[in-house]
């Protein structure tokens, strides 16, 4: 800005300007937010045990179990769960940055500091990524184990030792 002073007709072209800014500004605002609000991803594992939604917060608002969970121990439906959940949420993430692109700029000032606050939500505790899309979180005195195949037995369930099979209460199986 130069120190000249202005004359009336150039300081109302300034101000209608900067208020037209102002108002382009705050119309981009409002379609990102509404975008935002729309946001849901469904994501499914690779192995199709568990589909999960989630909303433009990032919160858990649908899950659907197969019955893929039957053959697989409780530690790798939880694992599937968490990491599908994750691998939603760094899906989400993504969709918000196009959004941010689009509205107000990803260059602006208002667009990096919305990015930056959208990415530290979603994207906590969200793990790594494999090269291979997988995700999982890593400790670092802890070796990775790998879960993309779960465990899988055809065998059934078998009652406790003792158990008589033929009654009709409700059996407990270990």
């Amino acid at each position: 800005m130069d120190d000249r002073v202005l004359s009336p007709d150039d300081a109302r072209e300034r101000l209608e300007a900067w208020q037209g800014k102002i108002e382009k500004l705050a119309a981009d605002t409002k379609d990102m937010s509404d975008r935002f609000q729309a946001l849901q991803v469904t994501r499914s594992d690779p192995n199709r045990m568990a589909e999960v939604t989630v909303d433009s917060t990032g919160s858990l608002i649908a899950l659907r179990l197969t019955r893929e969970i039957e053959r697989s121990s409780p530690e790798v439906v939880a694992a599937t769960i968490m990491s599908t959940i994750r691998a939603a949420k760094v899906e989400l993430a993504g969709m918000t940055q196009e959004i941010i692109e689009d509205t107000v700029g990803a260059e602006s000032s208002a667009g990096q500091a919305i990015a930056a606050r959208v990415s530290e939500h979603l994207l906590a505790n969200a793990g790594e990524v494999e090269p291979d899309g997988e995700y999982y979180d890593r400790h670092e005195d802890e070796e990775q184990r790998d879960i993309s195949e779960p465990l899988r037995s055809d065998s059934r369930p078998t009652p406790r030792a003792g158990e008589d099979e033929e009654d009709d209460d409700t059996t407990i199986w270990r």
